[in-house]
């Protein structure tokens, strides 16, 4: 029978580097395992052929020597005067995956591999936790206590976090032994599998807790104080020791992660410690110069306005802005003017800017507009009546 070629099993060009026959491998394997295939003798035969092929090829000498001879170069009585010999054995499947997908990638995606029982039973620190909480401006100024709620897994307190009812305890598993893993043979390929009864741990509850069910924990509704600090940002992480998820099998509890939102302002626009608005001043102190009061995050000030100050200039509160977190000086305050024209002038103001504009030598609309002609007569009708 003609045994298919290596390269061709893999994919990969007969120049192929290790890396690329290791990476060809990783992904035929993931698509063939029996694990993924149950009953497909197909995916099987395949599965074999490819974990063949890639322990010929991915070990130096055995690829020359294939390479140079073919298959002929592993059977037995090939006629050829080298030291390779195949006797229809290759290694154990665990430890072509272990040196393909490290010790806990591929097993634990199939649940086999070679994480030993003293592994599983060990006490393992609980997961970390995340909560998101938005505060104001105002808030992120001074610096605030906020209490906050979230449900997270906790130690079961009638068990203490053993899983086991009062008075009973752990018996080894009769399925696996103790030994967390029971074997499977599929003709020369040998396997280890989790076991399912008790889920590689070695040993069963005789009588597991009511109130968690055997799992030590149980869900519950927890607060914690959270202290925000003045002048936090937007996306600041604070880490809260012990608010997380339980631990394993005694292990310490994990941490809680509170990511700040600061909700946006009405009136401010913060960058870093700077913050920025806009503020309406009267035309005649934007051309005589003068001062306006101004909104700052903790009260009003007095803003001086240059003489001929344009619309659109920005000027410079200092150490009116937030305040340096962890520090004790301020950013500024920066303020856009924006020039208020009136929308309508009394006689005597008119005449006033009319004279002004004349001064300045600028022609002006002294005519009153369609409307307020129409208005006008109006009025005086109404008079006549």
């Amino acid at each position: 029978m003609v045994r298919e070629d290596y390269y061709s099993l893999l994919g990969v060009a007969k120049n192929a580097t290790e890396d690329e026959i290791k990476k060809a491998y990783r992904k035929m394997a993931l698509k063939y395992h029996p694990d993924k295939n149950p009953g497909d003798k197909a995916a099987e035969e395949k599965f074999k052929k490819i974990s063949e092929a890639y322990e010929v090829l991915h070990d130096g000498d055995k690829r020359a020597a294939y390479d140079r001879y073919g298959h002929s170069a592993f059977d037995s009585g090939g006629g050829r005067s080298q030291s390779y010999s195949y006797s229809g054995n290759f290694r154990d499947a665990t430890d072509i995956f272990s040196e393909v997908f490290g010790n806990s990638g591929f097993g634990d995606l199939f649940g086999f591999g070679s994480r030993s029982q003293a592994s599983r039973n060990r006490a393992c620190r609980g997961a970390d936790l995340m909560y998101t909480l938005q505060i104001s401006l105002k808030d992120a100024f001074t610096g605030v206590e906020k209490i906050i709620k979230y449900h997270r897994h906790a130690q079961c307190k009638v068990c203490g976090g053993t899983g086991a009812e009062k008075d009973t305890k752990r018996t080894t598993c009769p399925t696996c032994g103790g030994s967390g893993f029971v074997s499977m043979s599929q003709g020369f390929f040998h396997m280890q599998q989790t076991c399912s009864r008790c889920e590689g741990s070695g040993s069963i509850l005789e009588k597991p807790c009511a109130s968690c069910r055997g799992s030590g924990v149980v869900v519950e509704e927890s607060k914690a104080k959270v202290k925000i600090p003045a002048g936090v940002y937007d996306g600041t992480k604070l880490r809260l020791s012990g608010y997380g998820e339980a631990g394993q099998n005694g292990g310490p509890t994990g941490d809680l992660y509170v990511v700040i939102n600061v909700a946006d302002d009405r009136l401010f626009e913060r960058h870093e410690d700077d913050l920025y608005c806009s503020q309406k001043i009267p035309f005649v102190i934007a051309a005589l110069g003068g001062e306006v009061e101004v909104v700052t995050i903790d009260g009003k000030c007095s803003l001086k306005i240059p003489e001929g100050t344009q619309c659109g200039a920005v000027l410079r509160l200092k150490n009116q802005g937030m305040p340096h977190m962890n520090g004790s000086n301020r950013g500024s305050q920066y303020v856009q003017v924006d020039i208020d024209v009136p929308k309508s002038l009394n006689k005597d103001q008119r005449e006033a800017l009319e004279n002004f504009a004349k001064n300045l030598g600028v022609t002006v609309n002294k005519q009153a507009g369609f409307f307020q002609k129409l208005k006008d007569k109006i009025n005086d009708k109404l008079d006549d009546l």
